[in-house]
């Protein structure tokens, strides 16, 4: 089934579907709603929303508001501050924003902007749940934690890992419908995860896309500018490349036999990285694409739609 651009939002008690809605103030006052066909902006139906927008000081925004999915909108006009709950949006001189739902988010979440005159504009939103893929096991969780010794290790790769997803930089990829970064069978879903015998085990955190064999090459999904390309390979993601798309939202891609950029490097969409591997703690040879937002881990797959 395709993955079409989905929208729940709950405005005054009444909820709303399509590619975008206007969220007007708070004594819920509901705008007029538009679609527009596809067009070289990355935002093709908010170029028409968003003149409704200046004049209702309401919000414009698109997306899939569900667990692991995301918003990219357009602020009210005047607004000089803007968050998804407590998270503080950036937005750009043209008051468009990108946000985004962890893969655990709560079934309600609020934008809400400050604008220049005082007055506050919020949107509230229902952020649908997801059935994700559970695997329940008759066996204990591995009992004892990591070594020290691996802990030695492991504590200046995660600070690399973290220094390098808080970078905060000028880059657009944000904006950009998402591409896949390499065509293969997906062999791991996002959010999947296993409970042993009650007790919940990590989810996992991205998607997995294998070839069959290692040294595919794979691409940028979205222009943005290289934070981290590990020269020797980390103790769980093997090689390693994270990519800032700006606006809090980054690429981390594990387990590479090779990296074709380096830190600083400024890429577009499509461009050639690397090649896919089996370093770090891996079982084949695969690519694992995992996106964040900030805090927030999200469903590769509600951005790119469908493999193709």
């Amino acid at each position: 089934m395709k993955l079409a651009f989905r929208l729940l939002a709950l405005i005054s008690g009444v909820a709303l579907a399509g590619g975008y809605a206007l969220a007007s103030s708070q004594q819920g006052q509901t705008g007029e709603a538009a679609r527009q066909g596809a067009a070289s902006s990355a935002f093709p139906a908010l170029e028409t929303a968003s003149r409704v927008a200046d004049m209702s000081d309401g919000f414009v925004f698109e997306g899939d508001t569900t667990q692991g999915g995301w918003l990219r909108g357009r602020v009210p006009h005047g607004t000089v501050a803007a968050r998804l709950g407590d998270q503080d949006l950036t937005f750009n001189e043209e008051g468009y924003f990108f946000a985004a739902f962890d893969r655990d988010a709560g079934p309600q979440a609020q934008l809400v902007a400050q604008l220049e005159d005082g007055r506050e504009v919020t949107a509230n939103l229902a952020v649908a749940p997801r059935d994700w893929q559970i695997e329940r096991v008759n066996v204990a969780r591995t009992a004892g934690g990591a070594s020290a010794e691996f802990m030695e290790r492991r504590r200046p790769e995660l600070a690399r890992i973290n220094a390098a997803r808080n970078v905060d930089a000028p880059a657009t990829g944000w904006s950009e419908r998402f591409i896949w970064p390499l065509t293969g069978r997906i062999s791991g879903r996002f959010g999947s995860q296993r409970i042993y015998r009650g007790e919940p085990g990590s989810y996992h955190s991205g998607i997995d896309i294998a070839t069959g064999g290692t040294g595919n090459p794979f691409v940028a999904p979205a222009a943005g500018v290289v934070t981290l390309a590990a020269e020797t390979p980390f103790s769980l993601e093997g090689y390693l490349l994270i990519i800032d798309h700006g606006q809090g939202l980054n690429s981390a891609f594990l387990h590479l036999s090779e990296i074709a950029v380096k830190p600083g490097d400024v890429v577009e969409q499509g461009q050639y990285l690397g090649r896919i591997g089996s370093s770090g703690r891996a079982t084949g040879p695969h690519l694992h694409w995992s996106l964040k937002w900030h805090d927030a881990r999200l469903d590769p797959l509600l951005f790119t739609g469908p493999m193709p």
